[in-house]
């Protein structure tokens, strides 16, 4: 399924009023199971710059991890950077009403843009599986990082993370480049790139995917079909986000051998 025109009716819908695109980010931050880890993740690194710190968001896509980042400490000066260029358009705008002065949106490719000891944080989420030239992408990361700088990614692994399970199955996204890492593979790609440590979990265990194919998986496809389905969807998730509510909560308290996601830190020292 091509994932990117649904995108973009959502931003039609959401982009009309500064209320309700902060409606919208809520809305993702409530349903999406990877804003749950990576917040988990950053909130012990706001805790730890509390006075300020330089950030890159690395594919901001809509925006909701800056929006989220700003709205916990304004002191961080984030440069948001996708190739889309109306999506960056949009989310400058969008932080310019508010009052965000801190935030800048910029168009950038991964895959050749750095800025040489930057940022003492670089957010990637939902990113390198669509990135062939993942290798080169990390080195830019490493070396815009500044010393002691982190590195946090969200992306699918390798045991079904595009909701592939067998060698002829298709990505239920297909914009993916890859079907997921293992996670051996990207530990290793990212000491080659030159970080100095590297931490990995699984995401999306047991309860993650259930909450997934109920909170994701089926109103996208709907939506694929037929765009009547907008008017379907706030009954919908009236009646399965109590479910997903407690799945999301079991997922990020657990500890998963396995999932179709992972979670991965990386550091420059």
């Amino acid at each position: 399924m091509h994932y990117d025109p649904i995108k973009r009716s959502l931003g039609e819908v959401f982009n009309k009023t500064p209320f309700l695109r902060k409606i919208f980010y809520r809305l993702l931050d409530l349903l999406l199971l990877r804003a749950w880890h990576i917040h988990k993740e950053l909130k012990p690194w706001l805790r730890q710059h509390t006075q300020g710190a330089d950030v890159l968001d690395a594919g901001a896509g809509f925006g909701q991890y800056t929006y989220w980042l700003s709205r916990k400490n304004n002191k961080l000066k984030i440069y948001a950077v996708d190739v889309k260029e109306e999506q960056v358009r949009d989310c400058n705008n969008f932080f310019k009403s508010i009052g965000y002065n801190n935030v800048l949106f910029g168009v950038e490719d991964l895959v050749v843009y750095q800025k040489p000891d930057a940022y003492n944080l670089v957010v990637c989420v939902d990113v390198m599986e669509h990135i062939l030239e993942d290798e080169k992408v990390f080195s830019n990361y490493v070396a815009s990082l500044k010393k002691g700088g982190m590195l946090i990614i969200s992306t699918p692994s390798d045991q079904g993370g595009s909701d592939v399970h067998e060698g002829g199955d298709t990505s239920f996204i297909e914009e993916h480049v890859r079907d997921g890492y293992n996670i051996k593979d990207i530990e290793q790609k990212l000491l080659r790139a030159g970080f100095s440590r590297v931490e990995a979990r699984y995401s999306y265990g047991s309860p993650g995917k259930i909450s997934w194919r109920l909170s994701m998986k089926y109103p996208i496809s709907l939506l694929g079909v037929s765009k009547i389905f907008f008017v379907v969807l706030p009954f919908y998730y009236l009646l399965v986000y109590p479910f997903c509510y407690l799945l999301n909560y079991a997922d990020t308290a657990g500890n998963h051998t396995t999932g179709t996601g992972l979670i991965v830190k990386a550091w420059k020292d």
